[in-house]
């Protein structure tokens, strides 16, 4: 570090780990667009100037404890995370990959950037943090997201030259969470580097292969060391001269011309993230890909549920008269909403793969019926329910509890509970009781 931040940076650094830790509060564009909440939030304090609809959270607040939290109006967030998905700068409509998603943050800031429009492929390979990513893709209320737990080198056949824009947030040796987590610190080895830069090379040629000509990546870390930042860039733009770096203009952050920034806890108020921009020439060759005939499942991959014709979806009780969740399909007993730039006849991709999500999981299929599932709650406004309900704290807390609710005389049936506005997940009226149907896992006291 003293090589890095001369003599005076290091000792401004070393001063810098020992003071409280940063913290961040985005605000989900899904449910309020213009980044503004829609009523007060405990410890909000001035907004991220790098990061839209994101503010620094002031001093001993916990507004992880909110019911508005597990309703998806926010997400939790390191300040100086947030700057990759800025830099990546998706636009509705587009075709977008998280490479190494978990646990979430970056891929639902993917997805508020997408407003709902084209598609998100989060991919996590380890099937424990792919779960946790699958419940924040749910929690903060994403239909466009498709959630894969697989090696890159999987997912590179299916996808050749088919995303506009991939983050490959790689996993690091960490030096940017000593702070946060000061065990971090006796973690890391001096041997963790160029280890880690290894394996951030490797996950950097298969995202390469995904990148359609023309497309723009980021390559971050929360690390600080130039083997694992500029030490990987240099290796990677040597073996891919169809690759060139994208200078990089953030408010707030360090100036980005040459097309990466290092974030320091002492310079930013953050804990530190390396950050680079780089385009793939628009007449780069295409990578090979799989086609749907010639497909062929890895070995040891889990086989995709058959996927057979889906009913017309009947759910008078969750949706009001005119709302559309779009191309529906089955598979086993679910039926999905499939986001709008990923069609049926894409399905295949897929196949092979362990696969947590394909879009919005809307409802079980039991027999003739259809009972709604909570992703769906989360994924649709009051306005756009058959019926919903505006529960007080102490109702919204007792409904996260698991708890039924009497709410008066209420017509019969599916209800949208919500708490300030915010979708919290669905009840049913039934005898004069509103009974509780919030998922047992996720239920808190």
């Amino acid at each position: 570090m003293k090589r890095l931040l001369s003599e005076a940076g290091f000792f401004a650094y070393e001063k810098s780990l020992e003071e409280p830790v940063t913290r961040a509060l985005r605000i989900n564009l899904l449910r309020c667009p213009d980044g503004v909440p829609p009523c007060g939030i405990e410890g909000l304090g001035a907004p991220v100037p790098w990061a839209k609809g994101s503010y620094f959270v002031e001093g001993d607040a916990r507004p992880g404890l909110s019911p508005l939290h597990e309703g998806g109006l926010y997400y939790l967030q390191e300040p100086s995370a947030l700057s990759a998905v800025s830099a990546l700068d998706p636009q509705p409509g587009e075709r977008v990959l998280d490479l190494c998603a978990a646990p979430g943050g970056k891929s639902t800031q993917i997805a508020a950037l997408l407003l709902g429009r084209g598609v998100l492929v989060c991919n996590e390979p380890v099937p424990s943090r792919a779960q946790i990513l699958s419940r924040n893709i749910e929690r903060m209320g994403v239909k466009n997201a498709i959630v894969t737990s697989a090696m890159p080198a999987q997912l590179a056949p299916r996808f050749a030259g088919y995303f506009d824009r991939i983050l490959v947030d790689a996993p690091c040796s960490g030096e940017g969470m000593f702070r946060r987590q000061p065990e971090a610190r006796d973690e890391w080895s001096e041997n963790s580097p160029r280890g880690c830069a290894d394996r951030a090379m490797e996950i950097l040629e298969e995202a390469a292969k995904m990148l359609a000509p023309g497309g723009v990546m980021v390559y971050s870390t929360c690390t600080f060391n130039d083997t694992e930042n500029e030490g990987v860039l240099g290796r990677f733009f040597a073996a891919h001269p169809e690759f060139s770096p994208l200078p990089l203009d953030l408010p707030g952050l360090p100036d980005g011309g040459c097309g990466y920034i290092h974030l320091y806890p002492h310079e930013i108020r953050g804990e530190g993230h390396f950050v680079s921009l780089m385009k793939k020439r628009s007449d780069a060759p295409a990578a090979w890909s799989l086609e749907p005939s010639k497909k062929k499942p890895p070995r040891g991959a889990k086989p995709a549920p058959k996927v057979k014709a889906a009913p017309a979806p009947q759910m008078p009780d969750v949706l009001a008269p005119g709302v559309s969740l779009g191309e529906m399909y089955a598979a086993g007993e679910s039926l999905w909403a499939l986001p709008e730039g990923f069609p049926k006849a894409e399905l295949w991709r897929l196949e092979g793969l362990r696969v947590l999500r394909t879009g919005l999981l809307a409802a079980h299929i039991e027999g003739k019926r259809t009972e709604p599932d909570h992703a769906l709650a989360m994924a649709i406004s009051p306005s756009e329910a058959a019926r919903s309900a505006e529960l007080t704290l102490e109702q919204a807390l007792a409904y996260q509890a698991g708890e039924a609710l009497d709410l008066g005389d209420l017509e019969s049936g599916y209800t949208l509970l919500c708490h300030q506005g915010v979708p919290l997940g669905f009840g049913k009226q039934a005898g004069g009781v509103m009974k509780n149907h919030y998922p047992k896992g996720l239920r808190r006291r």
